[in-house]
């Protein structure tokens, strides 16, 4: 049974999203002293998804109030160089930037999360409230009584569909094309060039981004690290369905993961590499046995609390990838999150309405950002939808 938030007392807390999103929101109100329960769709452990992520400094706040510095878990770029088609060095902007794996930073947010409350192969069904109360539903017959129940989903988010039906991702018009690739797989010249700094290529309605990530066990030596690549190209949305059916034959909604990837597709994209990208660039696509593939969405919502519900990352207002924002808002929304309960004990909806309107704020500028990067690349001739209500 939930507390119903009386003051003084634990609030019985259920994140339903088991990814980086749901542990930052997990851990984060498991600090403030709540009794948290995760809950992932996945019955398998997660492991190996994604690939690098700008370690924003939200996301070290977050790490260093676990006891982890962010040094390490990320390697350090004083800067990116700016190349030009042929590969040379245009200029160096000297911005110096944390930058880490997905993977890397799932093991530390999970290590951090007692294994008796992260449920796998919970799949959210179905949700309902009443006063005092927040259900949670499950497709395995299981259910959960809540004081509080954080949707940390994703962009697909059942609890928003929900809760929110009008509301669904929209196709920004352009997929992000990823790989890793061991430092050591790499031709040596190649890893030499890509190695001291985050590189970058920007062409005719394409952008290319690659840097340096730890290695798949968390190693940061030179050598044994990994190097992360994204190629922004756009596609028109009749052309989608086809670059995401996989291996299999299977359509897909708005990705491909790694291993997915029909190999004819993958010799398609590392031929159109040596066409359109800077030689060091193309040679490390040409060396990624596994490119994987992603659709740019928008997801402008009108809300992210309602009643006892806040929806938090991005399952409200994804930031599109190349603002290097996604994992951070995840954070803020978080720490946040857990800092307006702590201000409104005994009060979980009046807590979450006004946690709402500066997380909805955040949201919009994001948006507005990712919008005006594609259009700057050339990406996306159609602006970021207005969020409904804004």
């Amino acid at each position: 049974m939930g507390s119903a938030g009386r003051p003084g007392e634990p609030l019985r807390v259920g994140v339903v999203g088991g990814s980086l999103a749901g542990l930052l929101a997990g851990t984060a109100l498991r600090a403030a002293g709540h009794d948290v329960d995760v809950f992932e769709r996945s019955g398998a452990a997660l492991h190996e998804r994604g690939a690098g992520v700008a370690l924003q400094p939200a996301v070290a706040a977050a790490l260093a109030a676990l006891g982890t510095a962010a040094e390490d878990l990320s390697t350090c770029s004083p800067g990116r160089q700016v190349l030009d088609r042929d590969g040379a060095v245009v200029r160096v902007e000297p911005a110096a930037q944390r930058l880490t794996s997905w993977d890397a930073l799932y093991r530390a947010l999970r290590g951090a999360f007692p294994d008796e409350r992260y449920h796998r192969g919970r799949r959210l069904s179905d949700l309902q409230q009443r006063p005092g109360a927040v259900v949670a539903r499950f497709a395995d017959g299981g259910r959960a009584e809540l004081d509080v129940l954080v949707a940390a989903d994703g962009a697909r988010s059942t609890a928003r569909s929900l809760l929110l039906p009008g509301t669904a991702p929209r196709y920004a018009g352009y997929v992000a094309w990823r790989g890793l690739v061991p430092e050591a797989a790499l031709p040596a010249a190649v890893a030499r060039r890509l190695a001291g700094r985050a590189s970058l290529f920007q062409g005719e309605r394409t952008q290319a981004v690659a840097y340096p990530v730890p290695g798949p066990r968390g190693e940061l030596d030179a050598g044994r690290r990994r190097m992360n690549w994204v190629w922004y190209l756009p596609l028109p949305a009749d052309r989608l369905p086809a670059v995401l059916t996989d291996r299999a034959g299977a359509a897909r909604a708005w990705s491909l993961p790694r291993g997915a990837v029909p190999e004819e597709r993958a010799g398609a994209l590392r031929d159109r590499a040596g066409e359109q990208l800077p030689p060091v660039l193309a040679a490390l696509v040409a060396a990624t046995p596994d490119p994987f593939v992603q659709a740019v969405l928008d997801v402008p919502v009108p809300r992210m609390a309602l009643g006892r519900v806040a929806l938090v990352g991005d399952a409200a207002c994804a930031p599109r990838p190349h603002t290097g924002f996604s994992t951070a808002k995840a954070a803020v929304d978080a720490r946040t999150l857990a800092a307006a309960l702590g201000r409104r004990p005994g009060d979980v909806e009046g807590a979450l309405a006004a946690w709402e309107p500066a997380q909805l704020r955040l949201g919009d500028r994001l948006g507005r950002l990712g919008a005006s990067l594609a259009e700057r690349f050339g990406l996306a001739a159609a602006p970021a939808p207005a969020r409904p209500g804004a």
